[in-house]
This record gives structure tokens, sequence and C-alpha cells, in this order.
């Protein structure tokens, strides 16, 4: 029978899933406005898709399953001078809604954030604790 999960692991893990989900946010906003030749070549915008993760002892944490790519069309402008341009004149701009992924970049900070207190408040109650054995 495995150990049992203490707050640290668990909010450890929601950490871990918060920095993929920052990672891959960071990767939308860097490749915002980022052109193509085509639009099957366009940048897509990537977000995690979290699970909940059993270990068979009645235990959950979370889990980034999979990262999902966006659907939404690029943008296609009419730029023949541009080098990627096709036949047409025409180059296709990511699929990246900036707005959206700077509030998904707050709201990720503030869930990081929320761990982080919660590593705090547990590791100042077990001091707490063992100081009261003094």
């Amino acid at each position: 029978m495995a150990p049992p999960l203490t707050v640290f692991d668990i909010a450890g893990r929601a950490m871990a899933a918060q920095l993929v989900r920052l990672n891959t946010t960071a990767s939308n906003l860097a490749n915002a406005g980022s052109v193509a030749g085509s639009a099957e070549a366009a940048y897509q915008s990537r977000k995690p898709v979290f699970a909940t993760a059993f270990d068979g002892a009645s235990r959950a944490t979370v889990d980034v399953e999979r990262i999902a790519t966006g659907t939404a069309p690029a943008e296609r402008r009419h730029d023949p001078g541009h080098p990627l341009a096709n036949a047409d004149g025409d180059v296709f701009v990511a699929a990246v809604d900036v707005n959206q992924e700077l509030v998904e970049m707050m709201e990720t900070s503030r869930q990081y954030q929320n761990n982080v207190e919660v590593l705090s408040t547990a590791k100042a109650l077990m001091s707490d604790t063992l100081k009261l054995g003094k």
C-alpha cells in the first residue's frame, strides 16, 4: 500500500500542472502574430487538458493529460510582398487571441500563488505544532 499523499504532494502536483499551463500560454503569446504561407502551417494556440489522476488507493491528484491544439482558423491577410506569401499574395496569421492569453496567464499565476500559500500555511502549522511540544 502506498503512503498517503501529503498536502505538500498535492500542492506540488497542482503547481507542476499550472507551470505547464503557464508555459503553453507563454508559447501562445510568443507566437501571436506569426505568419505562415498556408492556413495549415499557421500556429494554433495550445491548452493543457487536466485530468484527475487516481492511484488505486482512493487518492487523487491533478495531472496534465495532454496538450490540445486550437481549431480557430488562421487569419488571412493579403501581403504580396511578404516572403511567405502564397501564389495569391496571402499570408496566414496565427490564431491566437492575445487578450484571452493574458487573462489565462493572470489566472494561472493566481492558481500557482494559491498553491504556494497552501504550502506556506501547511509549513507554518507544522512548525507551530512542533513548538507545542517544547
